[in-house]
């Protein structure tokens, strides 16, 4: 056995935990999703972010995303003015570089702390946080490789035109749509479309470089982050899966969106049998994990809405919330929680976590300890035996999957943004709400906050341990919890609660927007 394992970490994107089978999905199974928690530990209260950017950014800064001025996001699409021939890669890179807040020499990041430590450092797919970055801030943060899409808005689309591996720039034949082939659904009527410009599907690529990858570095301590962008919307996959293709109880559009959930699983499969055959298994410790909860890729009109209840009631994530049974997701995405992405309700933001290590974890594990995406970084550090900077939120659970006497407790509580306002979690089961009333504030472009908010506030108390789907606020019965959680939550949002919304770490590219 090596003496610093290996470290393989996939990330989905807007995958609810409800899609995978090891999670209680009915309509198909995901074998080997299902693996990994068979043959090690599966989390039960994991916390990633309420969308993609701050989850990322989170992850490899090791932050939460409710601090001030630690992290900023911009606007997507800047890539595509290279295939319209309005601007040049370097205009592009001089854009993105002086837009929000760039990487400081006093900043650590993720890969940062594993190369110091000997580990060679790879990501591959939908890179970094966005919603924009170049080769240079990805080879800043520490990585030694990189391969896949500096542009989070082409990443809707699954046959990109070009795409990036170490800073140069890589033409995919037969791809010749701008937007990367982004459309909802692959077929029309039961028969699939005109496929032409749609010749290579992105995951078959990132596929083969994370299997060159592992080969290549099989000798050497290596981390392979992989951020996938399956099973993001809009749902497109040009084949339907031969365990959904013939389920009475799915829509077309359904059965598509399960095809994508399992070739993410086949990508998994992919890795697990390449470690198995390179007599790696032991040595490598696998990660899964989704950046937030689920969202309705594939919601259809008097079947299934993340807009209003099947009654016809608006969905306003305040009062009213969405709920697999009122809603008529066939799928429960959510896990029977409340809510969806962008929300700071427990559907938005709980996330499938499982780690495989055999011979070291224990099989079939299951765990209620809280942790959150922030965690990785000191983790991780633990695990290869890196010196973790100060500063940062996390705490290691190394302790847990080395099956230590005295594991970790887990975190007293854990924070998260969302586009409605904050939340604070306990590991006791509390959850305070901050809910910001958009009728009692000022808004400025995209969204942003231009005056203080503290009439415009509502505080709402769950305790999730005993109300799962969040149906009973219980503010009013315990003042004092409510009082006691939102002096914690204030200070993890820095005295100001504007910075747990993901509208305060949104940067301008000033006079040039991409459309």
């Amino acid at each position: 056995m090596k003496a610093k394992p290996n470290i393989i970490y996939i990330y989905a994107d807007d995958l609810g935990r409800g899609m995978l089978s090891c999670y209680g999905q009915k309509h198909f199974e995901t074998p080997n999703i299902d693996r990994l928690a068979g043959e090690g530990i599966r989390f039960t209260h994991a916390y990633g972010c309420s969308f993609c950017a701050p989850a990322r950014a989170s992850l490899i800064c090791g932050v939460h995303d409710v601090h001030a001025g630690r992290w900023t996001f911009t606007k997507a699409g800047v890539y595509k003015e290279l295939d319209k021939g309005m601007m040049t890669l370097e205009q592009v890179y001089e854009l993105i570089h002086n837009t929000g807040i760039q990487s400081g020499p006093d900043d650590v990041y993720l890969p940062q702390i594993l190369k110091q430590a000997g580990y060679a450092t790879g990501q591959i797919g939908k890179l970094e946080w966005g919603f924009a970055t170049t080769g240079y801030e990805i080879a800043k943060h520490g990585w030694d490789y990189h391969f896949g899409d500096y542009d989070h808005q082409r990443c809707h689309g699954y046959y990109p035109t070009f795409l990036f591996e170490n800073g140069q720039k890589v033409d995919i034949e037969g791809n010749t749509l701008i937007d990367c082939g982004a459309r909802r659904s692959a077929f029309e009527d039961g028969e699939r479309i005109d496929m032409t410009g749609r010749r290579i599907y992105s995951q078959d690529l990132y596929d083969q470089k994370l299997l060159e990858y592992i080969r290549q570095h099989r000798d050497v301590p290596f981390f392979l982050y992989h951020p996938s962008q399956l099973p993001h919307g809009p749902v497109f996959y040009p084949d339907i899966h031969p365990s959904v293709a013939d389920n009475p109880e799915l829509t077309d559009i359904e059965k598509e969106f399960a095809s994508m959930v399992l070739r993410l699983d086949r990508t998994v499969g992919l890795i697990l049998d390449e470690l198995d055959a390179l007599n790696l298994a032991e040595d490598t410790i696998v990660i899964f994990s989704s950046d937030n909860g689920h969202t309705l890729a594939y919601s259809q009109p008097g079947r299934t809405s993340g807009q209003e209840l099947l009654s016809g009631r608006p969905i306003d994530n305040i009062q009213t919330k969405f709920h697999s049974d009122t809603c008529g997701d066939v799928f429960d995405g959510n896990d029977g929680m409340a809510g969806l992405k962008l929300t700071s309700w427990e559907g938005g933001v709980r996330i499938p976590y499982l780690i495989r290590w055999p011979g070291t974890i224990q099989p079939h594990s299951v765990t209620d300890r809280l942790i959150a995406n922030y965690d990785l970084m000191p983790t991780l550090a633990e695990l290869a035996g890196a010196e973790m900077p100060g500063n940062k939120d996390g705490v290691s659970f190394a302790s847990l999957i080395n099956n230590e006497a005295g594991a970790f407790a887990g975190h007293e509580y854990v924070v998260y943004a969302s586009y409605l306002g904050p939340a604070i979690v306990t590991g006791d089961g509390w959850k305070l709400r901050c809910v910001v009333h958009t009728d009692k504030y000022k808004l400025g472009p995209f969204g942003a906050f231009i005056n203080q908010i503290d009439d415009a506030v509502e505080y709402q108390l769950y305790h999730i341990k005993e109300d799962y789907r969040e149906d009973n606020n219980v503010a009013e019965q315990y003042p004092q919890k409510v009082l006691e959680l939102r002096q914690k939550l204030v200070k993890e949002c820095d005295g100001n609660l504007l910075n747990g919304t993901p509208q305060a770490h949104f940067a301008f590219y000033g006079n040039y927007e991409p459309i």
